[in-house]
């Protein structure tokens, strides 16, 4: 599937962020341990940008950079047949970055997103500037005949454009191999302040307390003192 499908599905920049804080929150709650985290979110990634990203701990990835200028965002299928390690020396699949505005230029060879050689890690790539009404791409190469890409520009951000709490926790399911409450994902994706009982009926070993440093660095809203400071 071209990645033009997927983008015609993604709603503002400010819905995408907010999603993404959602997940990354959710994530959090499910796994203490950040290195192993499915879902991130970063308000602090630079003095003057924000971060989702997605690591599924096989290889494949998303970050999404989020500015005063609009969006940036790139995944990595290491099984595509766009990835830059197709050929040797690697170089990115032809096309994929053209047109993307110069306010975004310095993410494309952002250390961060490309591998040791300083190539960009990337088979997908596309943006929204913020005076845009829709989400863009490059003009990239086909495929030669015969060649499929797997989807890829589909899977690697299908729970961020379907949007809906459900999607998430078919997801958080299959993952983490628990069920997950339904409700406590609706509060989290309404952006609700955290409490405890929310936090603990996602992960009953896991505290708003424990996820204060977390929150403040995703950018949720914290709890207040009216927060309940119940454990069911």
């Amino acid at each position: 599937m071209s990645v033009h499908e997927p983008i015609r599905q993604l709603p503002e920049i400010s819905i995408v962020r907010d999603r993404s804080r959602a997940m990354a929150v959710l994530d959090a709650i499910m796994n203490p341990d950040w290195e192993s985290r499915f879902y991130s979110s970063d308000s602090r990634w630079s003095p003057t940008e924000e971060m989702a990203s997605m690591r599924d701990g096989c290889g494949n990835d998303y970050t999404i950079v989020f500015s005063l200028a609009g969006a940036y965002a790139r995944g990595f299928d290491h099984e595509s047949p766009m990835s830059p390690y197709r050929v040797t020396p690697p170089v990115p699949w032809p096309g994929l970055f053209d047109g993307v505005p110069e306010a975004f230029v310095h993410n494309v060879s952002e250390a961060a997103f490309s591998g040791h050689d300083g190539i960009p890690r990337v088979t997908v790539c596309f943006w929204r500037e913020q005076a845009d009404s829709l989400w863009r791409a490059g003009r990239a190469e086909a495929l030669p005949a015969g060649v499929e890409d797997g989807g890829s520009a589909e899977w690697l951000f299908d729970v961020l454009v379907d949007g809906r709490p459900e999607a998430y926790q078919q997801f958080a399911q299959e993952y983490y191999e628990v069920a997950v409450d339904i409700e406590a994902i609706r509060h989290v994706y309404a952006l609700q302040p955290l409490t405890q009982s929310v936090a603990m009926a996602m992960n009953p070993d896991v505290g708003v307390a424990d996820l204060a440093e977390d929150l403040r660095q995703i950018g949720y809203p914290v709890p207040g003192p009216e927060a309940d400071p119940g454990t069911t």
